[in-house]
C-alpha cells in the first residue's frame, strides 16, 4: 500500500521534520510514590492523598492543575503563551483534567487513552507544533489510586484482597511543555498504535491485556523506520508491570527483535517490591510522572541520548467489564532524541 502523506514513514509512523523540543517537565505524586525508588526526582510529594480537599476526585483535579502551572513556570512561559493543553485522566468524562482546565483558561483538548494518555498527548502535541499549528503545547495526565479503585473496582472500605497480577494505580500528575524553541530533547517520530484485543477479561490483570498492544506498536515502529532496539538507549512502556513486561518482551522477540536489555517499564520502576504494589504501578499518572521526573531530566543531563516512549492503556469501563467484554489495549510511541 502506498501512502501519499509527505511525512509518513511506513504504515503507522510519521516523521517530524521540525522536531519539537521538550523544554520543561513537572511532576506531583502521592505519599506512596514519594517513598518509592524514584521519590527524590519528583517536584512535589504530597503528605496526604486528599491534598486538603473533600474528595479524592477534587484532589486529583488540584494536582493536575498544579502540575500544568508548574511546568509553565519551569519553561519560563506565561499561560498566554501556551496555545493548547492536551491531557486526560481515567475518570468518567475526564473530570480531573476537565475541572483543572476550567481553572487554567488554556484552550484544551481532553484525551482519553486510559493509561496511554501521556504518550497520546505527547504525540498529538508534537504534531501540532511540528505542523506549525502551535508554538507551545502542554501535555499532561493524572491518576489517583482511590478515584480509580472507586470507579473501576471496589469501594476501598471493603478491603478486598488483590491478586498478584493486580496493579497499584499511581497517585500523581506529570506534565511536559513541548515547544518549537529549545535545545532538546527532541520528538522526532510518532508511531500511532492500533487497538489490540487478545481476549483478556480480568480487570485485575491489566498487564496481560496491554502487553500485546505494546508489542504491536514496537514492532510496527521498527518495521516502518528500519530501526532496531540497538538504535535506542531505552524502550519505555507505561505500566505493563512485571507480568506484562515479560509478555511484551516475548511477543516482540517472536517478531525478530530482542528488546529485553533495553526495556524499561514505568510501572515496574516507580514502586519497590517492599511497598507491595503486586504487579507494579499503573494509571495515566504512572508514565507521565516517570517521564517528567526521571526520563526527560536524564536526557537533559546526557545520561540517555535516545528513547522510544510508549505509554500503554487498557480501554475498559465498568460497564464493559460488567457486560463480560474483553479488555482492548492501545499504545502510541514517541521517539525522543537528545539531539536532532
Amino acid at each position: 500500500m502506498k501512502f501519499l502523506a509527505a511525512n509518513s514513514v511506513g504504515k503507522q509512523t510519521v516523521k517530524l521534520n521540525n522536531a519539537p523540543s521538550v523544554i520543561a517537565t513537572a511532576s506531583i505524586v502521592g505519599p506512596k510514590e514519594g517513598q518509592g525508588p524514584l521519590g527524590q526526582y519528583f517536584d512535589k510529594v504530597l503528605d496526604d492523598d486528599l491534598y486538603g480537599e473533600k474528595s479524592w476526585e477534587k484532589a486529583e483535579a488540584k494536582f493536575f492543575q498544579e502540575a500544568v502551572e508548574k511546568v509553565i513556570i519551569k519553561g519560563h512561559k506565561d499561560k498566554q503563551e501556551i496555545n493548547y493543553l492536551l491531557g486526560g485522566d481515567l475518570l468518567n468524562q475526564l473530570i480531573s483534567s476537565d475541572f483543572a482546565a476550567r481553572q487554567l483558561g488554556i484552550p484544551f483538548f481532553g484525551l482519553y487513552g486510559a493509561c496511554s494518555t501521556m504518550s497520546e498527548a505527547m504525540a498529538l502535541g508534537a504534531m501540532l507544533v511540528d505542523g506549525g499549528y502551535a508554538d507551545n503545547v502542554v501535555c499532561a495526565a493524572s491518576s489517583h489510586f482511590s478515584t480509580a479503585e472507586r470507579q473501576y473496582r471496589f469501594p476501598l472500605e471493603l478491603g478486598v484482597q488483590r491478586p498478584p497480577t493486580a496493579h497499584w494505580t499511581v497517585t500523581g500528575a506529570g506534565a511536559a511543555l513541548v515547544s518549537n524553541q529549545g535545545e532538546g530533547p527532541y520528538i522526532t517520530m510518532v508511531t500511532v498504535g492500533k487497538v489490540v484485543d487478545m481476549g483478556i477479561k480480568d480487570s485485575n490483570d491489566m498487564g496481560s491485556a496491554m502487553a500485546p498492544a505494546a508489542a504491536d506498536t514496537i514492532i510496527a515502529h521498527f518495521i516502518d523506520t528500519g530501526l532496531t532496539p540497538n538504535d535506542y538507549d531505552l524502550i519505555i512502556t507505561g505500566d505493563l508491570g512485571r507480568y506484562g513486561k515479560d509478555i511484551a518482551d516475548e511477543l516482540v522477540k517472536k517478531a525478530g527483535y530482542d528488546i529485553s536489555a533495553k526495556h524499561f517499564d514505568c510501572g515496574v520502576e516507580i514502586f519497590s517490591p517492599s511497598q507491595d504494589p503486586h504487579a507494579g504501578g499503573s494509571g495515566c499518572g504512572c508514565s507521565a510522572c516517570v517521564l517528567a521526573a526521571y526520563l526527560i531530566p536524564h536526557m537533559w543531563d546526557g545520561t540517555y541520548n535516545s528513547m522510544l516512549f510508549l505509554a500503554t492503556g487498557a480501554l475498559l469501563s465498568p460497564t464493559s467489564s460488567q457486560q463480560g467484554e474483553s479488555i482492548p489495549g492501545i499504545a502510541h510511541a514517541v521517539s525522543i532524541h537528545r539531539t536532532k
